[in-house]
């Protein structure tokens, strides 16, 4: 059953204009409904949540509540049963209006993996409450601070002890660890050199965090540049039920891995986002700011910045748009999905750049959360994965050159 906010919108949107190319004109009542939440939380508010190294837990709770961050989760379970173009729009839209996407994107996707790998019994149990709101799943496990990005080479180990697993290991950069329930815990259950491929004897696993935390587990947060709620955490004999296993064990990786072709269209949906808000207050000020009885925006030096980040930022929409349409048909996306994201950070991150050059010394004034969004939008280049790591891929498995590494 659709949530209340977003029931009347899907009841009107699913026809013809939901299906046709996708576009700005196919989805105008979604991003409505998704600004008419965003406008209740204004710069201030952000404003406010940042110098505080806050949780923007009033934003979150009117999310849940409105239904768009169960928007993945199909309405068997009591989501909202949107395609990931849909949910991607919802995240542009939440950057968009200049709020932090990332405090809330993990809903979206980490359960992601439990709708696809979990048993029937394991679905049943969470994906309701978390669709309602009764239960959070905002944060997964994977990055340890040796392995970085080889995951093969993670340390953490569960070993199984009659109907439990025991836990040691330490994980780093775990995003919205305090504010959620659940943890998508990746771990190594059978030791590399026992495996036939390094990529086995991995294994997924739900963690309560609500009975982990203090009873084996120790949650040490990282500030950072970003105000995103971040932590290391130390495992320490922590067991939890064999229950808590997610499909076959030995097989965890492929199933994390399953799960980044949606993740990366839904970030690089931020990104686009974030450019569109960049772009906006730039040329908006470009016009208004009058310098040598002339609006600043008539000189070339700040109006084609703008007009080039601009162009950049809508190739980087268009190709989110061709890989969540593949993605929603089922067919192989490893490359747009990568390419989105790539297209997406860079983009943002040169829309920052001409937005705070356009705003001069005011860029950097708290007031005109310019420099809170540019030091947000500036994670994109490092996570979820470094687009270094995306152009290496790009290079080996698009274009067939050696390895770069």
């Amino acid at each position: 059953m659709f949530p209340s906010i977003i029931s009347p919108i899907f009841q009107h949107s699913r026809g013809t204009s939901m299906k046709q190319t996708p576009g700005d004109e196919n989805y105008a009542e979604l991003r409505e409904g998704v600004r008419a939440l965003c406008r209740q939380f204004d710069g201030a508010y952000w404003q406010k949540v940042d110098e505080a190294r806050g949780y923007p837990d009033e934003f979150v709770q009117a999310l849940t509540r409105a239904g768009w961050l169960s928007a993945l989760i199909p309405e068997q379970y009591g989501g909202s049963g949107l395609s990931v173009t849909e949910a991607s729009i919802v995240l542009e839209e939440i950057s968009r209006s200049g709020a932090f996407a990332g405090a809330v994107h993990g809903q979206m996707y980490v359960m992601g993996c439990v709708l696809r790998h979990a048993s029937e019994e394991q679905k049943r149990s969470y994906l309701p409450r978390i669709a309602s709101g009764e239960l959070r799943m905002q944060s997964m496990a994977v990055t340890e601070p040796a392995a970085g990005t080889d995951t093969t080479k993670l340390r953490t180990v569960a070993a199984k002890k009659g109907n439990r697993y025991v836990i040691n290991g330490q994980k780093v950069f775990i995003s919205r660890v305090r504010h959620s329930d659940l943890l998508l815990l990746l771990a190594r259950t059978t030791p590399i050199d026992r495996v036939a491929k390094k990529s086995e004897g991995l294994s997924v696993f739900i963690v309560d965090l609500r009975e982990a935390v203090g009873k084996g587990l120790t949650v040490k947060p990282i500030r950072n540049m970003a105000n995103q709620e971040t932590n290391e955490l130390f495992f320490d004999n922590l067991e939890i039920p064999a229950v808590n296993l997610v499909g076959e064990e030995g097989k965890g990786l492929r199933y994390i891995l399953d799960g980044l072709n949606a993740e990366r269209i839904l970030i690089a949906a931020e990104c686009v986002g974030d450019g569109y808000w960049f772009i906006d207050k730039a040329t908006a000020y470009a016009k208004d700011r009058v310098v040598f009885d002339r609006p600043i925006g008539q000189n070339q030096g700040i109006q084609f910045p703008i007009a080039r980040a601009y162009a950049n930022v809508q190739a980087a929409d268009l190709m989110r748009y061709k890989a969540a349409a593949l993605f929603d048909a089922g067919k192989p996306c490893g490359a747009e999905a990568n390419m989105s994201l790539l297209l997406g950070a860079n983009a943002s991150w040169e829309a920052a750049n001409a937005c705070l050059q356009t705003h001069g010394g005011y860029g950097f004034a708290a007031e005109y959360s310019i420099e809170r969004k540019f030091r947000e939008t500036r994670l994109y280049q490092v996570a979820p994965i470094s687009t270094n790591l995306i152009l290496s891929y790009i290079g080996e498995h698009v274009l067939g050159m050696p390895r770069s590494f």
